[in-house]
């Protein structure tokens, strides 16, 4: 028996849902039956249902698109949709969480047991300089360069496992989201300002209810505030940062699959992205992004949020052949 992906079969007939289309649409199923759950307590959840059907809208035109002229091409272009709305995906979380009570004051005070300090606040305070934060800010600048990269190479190098990469990057991202929708944690870059470094140095962790509800204000990040990705990572959080999707983090946890998907395909590939990442993980501490224990809970998690999902697509999306 020779077990085979089914994507080139699906490019020559033009038919069939691709897998990350399939995962979408049944995240934006679930989430839209939580809007309605919530929809009292929600800001505006009629405007978000219409942005859902928007999006199901959307993937089926591509699909339209497709089956008109059935290609890598536009096969790339439907994947291509589905990995962009996840800029749309990632701040609709806050709208979900600001609803519950902010924990951040728990987690705050697991970190100050744990390491007897705030490594965020400690490690960007002993290490300020120009020869820090800008390589640390370039790596976490990258995050999104480094799934393009990873992409783009299955898309050239091994076109047949390209729909499995994309079905597990975004089906990973939906895992993660669906745990920040109702566990809401802010990070140090949120919570420390709202609550005074008076009260941080005095490991004074209070709790601040519904206080994220109204306020999203982003103080600037510590580091070297001139330099070029300092600024280039201030200006991509100012515009799509939220106060959400603290724990674990999914900067740690995508970046490490990503890592483990490069290995498998490439060990010249994995090696150029090995620096990035290296630099990327330190930053969600450095940058106050992320506790601690947020980086290391991503890294752990990655290695089963990635082995679940490649079980889900082997057992759902791939068709087998018999010789």
């Amino acid at each position: 028996m020779d077990i085979n992906v089914n994507l080139l079969e699906k490019v020559e007939s033009g038919k069939g849902l691709f897998a990350v289309e399939s995962i979408s649409l049944i995240y934006n199923a679930l989430t839209s039956i939580l809007i309605l759950i919530l929809y009292p307590r929600m800001d505006h959840p009629g405007i978000m249902l219409l942005e859902r059907l928007g999006i199901v809208a959307l993937t089926f035109v591509f699909i339209y698109i497709y089956r008109m002229f059935p290609c890598r091409l536009t096969a790339f272009l439907r994947m291509a949709v589905q990995m962009s709305l996840l800029a749309y995906w990632y701040p609709d979380t806050y709208e979900f969480n600001r609803v519950f009570d902010n924990l951040d004051h728990i987690f705050a005070s697991i970190e100050q047991s744990l390491f007897e300090c705030q490594p965020s606040v400690e490690f960007s305070k002993r290490f300020p300089s120009i020869w820090f934060s800008e390589p640390l800010n370039m790596g976490y600048f990258f995050y999104y360069p480094m799934i393009f990269i990873l992409v783009v190479y299955y898309f050239l190098k091994r076109y047949i496992e390209f729909e499995k990469v994309c079905f597990v990057l975004v089906t990973s991202f939906f895992i993660y989201y669906l745990f920040y929708l109702l566990v809401p944690v802010a990070g140090p870059q949120f919570y420390f300002p709202a609550i005074g470094m008076d009260r941080v140095n005095s490991c004074e962790f209070i709790h601040l209810g519904d206080y994220f509800n109204y306020n999203v204000l982003l103080f600037p990040a510590p580091g070297y505030d001139h330099g070029f990705f300092y600024n280039l990572v201030e200006i991509s959080q100012e515009i799509g940062e939220r106060p959400t999707a603290a724990f674990p983090s999914s900067h740690v946890a995508i970046s490490t699959i990503v890592m483990i998907m490069s290995r498998r395909v490439s060990k010249k590939l994995s090696y150029i992205l090995l620096p990035f990442y290296v630099l990327l993980c330190l930053a969600t501490v450095y940058i106050q992004a992320h506790y601690l224990i947020d980086a290391i809970a991503g890294f752990l998690s990655a290695f089963v949020v990635y082995r679940v999902v490649t079980l889900m697509y082997d057992k759902w999306f791939i068709t087998p052949t018999f010789k």
